[in-house]
């Protein structure tokens, strides 16, 4: 029962990784802003997610903790979606995907938890990584956009770092996040002028799936899948991010963002898969 359970929740994960990457092309191909398109997906993406609370029979909880929550994952979501259209999908992406390393220091700075020396070492070497997409964006432009990425890498730390606290509760930040991307995002949406049949088909396919069936099949999944195997499963998201836009958007992909991207990527990746293991072998009992 457990090995199938297991291989259940690695599925989910898997799917939620690919919807996650599909957000940089849907974003491209909308001719609207960031904040018009985030709060368009998000009012679909609240509808879905509130639907599968209710189908679960549990309640959209209110607490500050839970509010904190939600105003990082309303930041996380509205900043991406306007970096990724002022630099590439795959500078993005990439370096969103630096929460990890923001983790560490904020709780280093908030929580007083000192970094180990993996830590640093983790830090340093994505920091290499940062420097290459920014040595880029000086010749190719996007140097604001690389800049809001980067900053959604610190309010996605947040994220989890607020929902690993005992009064928290993931869906409801998430409803409560969008919920308020949804709000803020329709006076963007009401200067729009294009409403034919592209971008609302991108919108829906953000909306229902990269953003509502992705959150559901992810905070399923997860409850059931390894640590190691879920960090592993999440590099998936910001290498197929980058290769849809450029598959069928044609996005140009610079020597310098992939060599960045190299490195923040695998230093990621490497730094989770050890961090779990450490942690599992920390809580076995003699450990």
């Amino acid at each position: 029962m457990k090995s199938s359970e297991e291989k259940r929740g690695t599925l989910l994960v898997f799917i939620s990784a690919v919807l996650f990457s599909l957000g940089g092309l849907c974003m491209k191909m909308i001719p609207w802003s960031g904040m018009a398109i985030n709060g368009a997906r998000c009012l679909l993406s609240v509808i879905i997610n509130y639907a599968f609370l209710r189908l679960t029979g549990r309640k959209l909880r209110v607490n500050r903790w839970i509010l904190l929550g939600a105003a990082f994952v309303f930041l996380t979501n509205a900043l991406f979606a306007v970096a990724n259209k002022l630099t590439t999908a795959a500078n993005a992406i990439v370096l969103q995907f630096t929460a990890p390393v923001f983790t560490v220091l904020l709780a280093w700075l908030f929580l007083r938890a000192r970094p180990k020396k993996a830590d640093v070492i983790a830090c340093a070497v994505v920091l290499l990584g940062i420097v290459c997409f920014f040595l880029d964006s000086l010749s190719a432009g996007g140097m604001l956009g690389n800049a809001i990425a980067l900053f959604t890498g610190l309010t996605y730390a947040g994220v989890f770092m607020l929902n690993s606290l005992p009064d928290a509760d993931p869906i409801s930040s998430v409803i409560i996040g969008h919920l308020a991307g949804a709000v803020f995002g329709l006076p963007f949406l009401m200067r729009e002028t294009d409403f034919s049949f592209q971008p609302i088909a991108y919108v829906v396919v953000l909306g229902v799936f990269q953003m509502g069936l992705a959150y559901v099949c992810f905070t399923t999944g997860l409850k059931h899948t390894p640590a190691v195997t879920a960090s592993l499963i999440s590099g998936i998201e910001p290498v197929l991010n980058p290769t849809w836009v450029a598959l069928i958007y044609g996005e140009a992909i610079t020597a310098m963002s992939v060599i960045g991207g190299v490195i923040v990527i695998g230093a990621i990746v490497v730094y989770s898969v050890y961090k779990a293991r450490n942690n599992a072998e920390t809580a076995r009992p003699g450990g």
